[in-house]
């Protein structure tokens, strides 16, 4: 009987039935082990994967977000008649700061930061030219048309590379010059036909180009040069970015914000908006995220 118990099969499926009671709740563990992981992995900085599927689904996902928020910004700027559009700023960093702390809360993002040490300076400069870039951005979504909006988005990118250029002598390659100016020409005869405009909203269009590019810049260097996840750098900047815009609100925000008509319509709107809000400057991190690491490896 001994030897029978001691052959190697039979010691094999008594182990198996002895473990069977055991291996669905593993199962199920590693699974939301895994799911989480992914999670984590998508809300990082830098991956090590070269893979093409990462930067395209990235891409994509804030293509589609940016056009969501413009035509959703414009809904509640001019159908719904909320004025406010640095308050309207206000309330999407605030959703945004609401949805990062639950998602941390829950351990399904990570926000932890960096074990090198970075400047307090550099996240002052970020979240300053962050309350400009978004605020200044509503401001001329209000006051121009969607096509004119974007025909000053399209300004951003040449003056990126400008602006790189001058600070830190960074050239860009013959090729990627032919498909920026490729890819600018597109969208300009895409919205050329709808380039109405207000003298007071064109003039804060203008100025918003340059905040918009040094947010990018200052951005992409903290997360390539320290090693910062796009979720983890958008908590710490947050408050400031938050404080900047309460600082704006007097000078290009109209008084009356309380005596608006809260109702649920308008509410739904605004909340919808501010979602899709948290959405842009997560897909935009990502993609630049996934930009600079290409880049590395392509040196």
């Amino acid at each position: 009987m001994m030897g029978f118990l001691m052959r190697k099969d039979v010691r094999k499926l008594l182990k198996r039935k002895d473990s069977d009671a055991g291996e669905k709740g593993r199962a199920l563990e590693e699974v939301r082990a895994s799911l989480f992981s992914k999670l984590r992995e998508f809300g990082g900085g830098k991956r090590q994967q070269t893979t093409l599927w990462g930067p395209t689904v990235a891409l994509t996902f804030n293509f589609f977000v940016s056009v969501s928020i413009i035509l959703m910004n414009k809904l509640v700027l001019v159908t719904v008649g909320f004025n406010y559009p640095i308050f309207l700023s206000f309330l999407h960093y605030v959703c945004s700061w609401l949805i990062m702390a639950i998602l941390n809360a829950l351990s399904i993002l990570s926000l932890s930061t960096p074990s090198k040490s970075t400047k307090y300076s550099s996240l002052l400069s970020l979240g300053i030219v962050m309350s400009l870039s978004t605020g200044l951005a509503n401001v001329s979504l209000k006051y121009n048309s969607v096509g004119f909006y974007q025909m000053a988005k399209i300004a951003v990118t040449p003056a990126i590379v400008l602006a790189e250029f001058v600070l830190f002598r960074k050239k860009i390659s013959f090729l990627k010059v032919l498909a920026l100016t490729v890819v600018s020409v597109g969208v300009a005869v895409a919205t050329v036909t709808d380039l109405q405009f207000h003298f007071f909203g064109a003039c804060i269009a203008v100025a918003w180009i340059v905040p918009s590019a040094v947010n990018k810049i200052l951005w992409s260097n903290l997360q390539q040069q320290e090693n910062w996840t796009a979720l983890a750098l958008m908590w710490k900047t947050t408050p400031i970015t938050l404080f900047f815009l309460v600082m704006l609100m007097p000078y290009l925000d109209p008084p009356g914000v309380l005596s608006f008509k809260w109702d649920f319509y308008n509410s739904t709107i605004i909340g919808a908006s501010a979602v899709l809000g948290f959405l842009l400057q997560w897909s935009g991190a990502l993609a630049l995220g996934y930009a600079l690491l290409s880049t590395s490896f392509g040196n």
